[in-house]
């Protein structure tokens, strides 16, 4: 099997894009952050002491997605069209959804997976003097479209 990001000597290269068409794509991905019920009636009702913590994951995760290629070595720059994350809550904690759009010659995945993921370590950090055993888990792609591969939906979570 070749590998995309290996060359003929086996060293890590970037994936050249140029010839590919660029399409519309569009990437969701999830994480989720458990906590103590206390910890959650905290960031509910906004008495976690350094401020509204929704708000600045929100923002937190935006700022991340625009800057994927610089964390992930061999991720391209993509000029995104937008970044949507939204919040659920569950019985013991907050589900972060992450949706990033562009119209590119290459996939948006990293930035909603980079998204979802930093705002579930902000939620960590801003709650973490009221609760250090929060879990950050259930990192996952739920679903692509765009590109030569096409969609791809995942069937279970």
């Amino acid at each position: 099997m070749d590998f995309s990001h290996i060359d003929n000597d086996g060293r890590a290269k970037m994936v050249d894009v140029g010839d590919k068409i660029e399409t519309d794509r569009l990437a969701r991905a999830r994480a989720s952050i458990k906590m103590k019920p206390e910890t959650l009636e905290l960031i509910k009702n906004g008495g976690v002491a350094k401020g509204d913590v929704l708000h600045t994951a929100k923002i937190a995760g935006i700022m991340a997605a625009k800057k994927t290629s610089e964390l992930i070595p061999m991720c391209h720059n993509i000029f995104l069209s937008g970044i949507d994350i939204a919040f659920n809550y569950f019985d013991c904690g907050i589900e972060i959804l992450a949706t990033s759009r562009a119209y590119a010659k290459t996939g948006v995945e990293m930035e909603a997976l980079t998204a979802a993921t930093v705002a579930a370590l902000t939620i960590y950090d801003m709650a973490k003097a009221v609760d250090k055993e929060m879990i950050i888990s259930d990192i996952l792609l739920l679903e692509k479209s765009g590109g030569k591969s096409g969609k791809f939906e995942r069937r279970f979570c």
